[in-house]
């Protein structure tokens, strides 16, 4: 496992919100919040699991994020306490410049869309997560709305 994958968010974090009220919209307009996530690692640091969690909304989330040897890449898998449901995985990995990226497919208001995480700005203290909407018939790598955006701060 090149660099040591997810161990930078074991423990408890401050977590900076923006997110688009029309994930595929990008003149929709931002809202921002506050949260607090939980990590733990597990495995020697090849699984780990948080807990996330959004007072002003009335929700919590659970990702679960797994490194797969025989191909060098991780899947992040998420749900959260409104429905209950794992919602389908992204997978990818991290470059050597320290940053992840991620992609899967998933649907969005009955759409099916293409989903795009990444991981930046990792240090002892921070780090950044982005997420990136595309229509799945978009076709290239166009199209992406960057539509959440997490800060995340040591507490």
């Amino acid at each position: 496992m090149k660099g040591r994958g997810f161990d930078f968010l074991d423990g408890d974090w401050h977590v900076h919100n923006r997110r688009l009220a029309d994930f595929l919209d990008p003149e929709s307009g931002w809202t921002e919040f506050e949260g607090h996530t939980t990590g733990r690692l597990f495995w020697d640091g090849r699984a780990h699991v948080d807990e996330i969690v959004f007072p002003s909304l009335g929700f919590s989330g659970l990702t679960l994020r797994l490194y797969e040897p025989e191909t060098g890449e991780w899947t992040l898998n998420w749900s959260h306490s409104r429905t209950g449901r794992l919602d389908p995985p992204v997978r990818g990995r991290f470059a050597e410049d320290g940053t992840g990226t991620f992609h899967g497919m998933d649907t969005y208001e009955g759409r099916p869309v293409r989903v795009r995480f990444h991981w930046s700005g990792i240090g002892r203290d921070t780090a950044r997560w982005e997420q990136a909407f595309a229509p799945a018939d978009g076709g290239g790598e166009g199209g992406w709305v960057t539509n959440w955006v997490m800060e995340f701060s040591r507490a």
